[in-house]
């Protein structure tokens, strides 16, 4: 028997397999209550940020993940679909794009750190 921790859309599982000797399929066992996700250290440094405050229009990161890549800095113009921030997460690039058309109004995050599901990256105008 070996024990896993799994974590799935921000839940984590605790896990046991059994190693089948016979081929046979093994019955499977009732999941494991979820526990308390852990949280992602806090960030040693921040991007800079607008000198007013934030926009109205949040940029949330769609997948857990470390910040590969800013696209876009504070005052720069966006299109809606157009990349703001590039989330690496399992050997892949996912980019974080804007919602609707707009100015950057903050990066609320920097290169190297690590973000949860659902975390604000970026804010527009």
């Amino acid at each position: 028997m070996k024990n896993y921790t799994i974590t799935v859309n921000g839940n984590v599982y605790d896990v046991v397999v059994e190693e089948g000797t016979s081929g046979a399929p093994v019955a499977a066992k009732a999941p494991a209550a979820p526990k308390a996700a852990p949280k992602a250290a806090p960030a040693a440094a921040k991007a800079p940020a607008a000198s007013g405050a934030a926009g109205s229009i949040k940029i949330e990161a769609g997948a857990a993940g470390k910040v590969f890549k800013l696209e876009k800095k504070v005052g720069d113009a966006v299109k809606k679909g157009d990349a703001v921030v590039i989330i690496e997460a399992m050997k892949m690039e996912i980019p974080v794009v804007a919602p609707e058309d707009g100015t950057v109004a903050s990066v609320d995050v920097a290169v190297g750190d690590a973000v949860e599901a659902g975390a604000v990256l970026a804010t527009l105008n």
